[in-house]
């Protein structure tokens, strides 16, 4: 019974001891802010050690365009239910978002010059109006940027003069393109050689993404701004 009293003593020092230890490592030790503590309510995204995030640019792109080019991303139509996406500058100009896209072609008129949407429309190539098509692009203006992206058919109402007008723009494969064929494009009036921004894959049930539809394209890139003299 008489050491009762002392054993008590003990225990509490001991208690007391090991109180201390554990609050010393979990702030840190004197003058510290509390750094472990603060370590415990720390995500692995704000961490010292976590992978810093890749910075995107204008319309996504991994890296910033050069002084006077216009950055541009554009996806074609998944098979016939995701629409295709025009984006340039930052600035979405055709999306499902922005409803006024549709099946066939979706082609967005750029002043090459500023940088400016002149205009954007979708051109049925199942069921439309071919000359509904050739209206919209055979007075284009020299220096005209002509952005274009396939959704669900893009060829089917296609003719020899949409054809060769789109060639003259600087496309090396509207000649080929067919029923339900993916494409993106970017072309400009008065162009002299063939366009190096333009994507096609054929439909084929041997390779297609989606029953009866290839896979949808994505392009993206830096285009040259047109001066007022060229």
């Amino acid at each position: 019974m008489r050491l009762a009293g002392p054993l008590r003593i003990v225990a509490l020092v001991v208690t007391v001891g090991l109180t201390w230890i554990v609050v010393s490592i979990l702030l840190g030790g004197p003058g510290s802010g509390f750094p472990r503590i603060q370590q415990l309510f720390t995500s692995p995204e704000n961490s010292a050690t976590a992978e810093p995030r890749a910075r995107k640019y204008k319309c996504g792109l991994p890296q910033p365009c050069p002084e006077e080019h216009l950055a541009f991303r554009m996806v074609s139509g998944a098979a016939n239910v995701i629409g295709p996406k025009i984006c340039l500058e930052d600035k979405m100009l055709m999306s499902s978002v922005k409803d006024n896209v549709g099946r066939g072609l979706n082609i967005a008129l750029v002043n090459g010059v500023s940088g400016e949407l002149i205009e954007a429309r979708a051109f049925d190539m199942w069921a439309g109006d071919v000359n509904d098509l050739l209206k919209f692009i055979r007075p284009l203006h020299e220096g005209t940027l002509v952005f274009v992206a396939s959704y669900d058919d893009p060829a089917t109402k296609m003719n020899e003069e949409t054809r060769k007008l789109f060639s003259d723009l600087g496309s090396k494969n509207v000649k080929d393109l067919a029923f339900r064929d993916s494409w993106v494009f970017v072309g400009a009036k008065g162009v002299q050689n063939k366009s190096p921004f333009e994507q096609h894959v054929k439909n084929s049930k041997h390779t297609n993404k989606y029953e009866g539809w290839p896979e949808a394209l994505e392009m993206e890139g830096c285009i040259p701004r047109r001066t007022m003299a060229s």
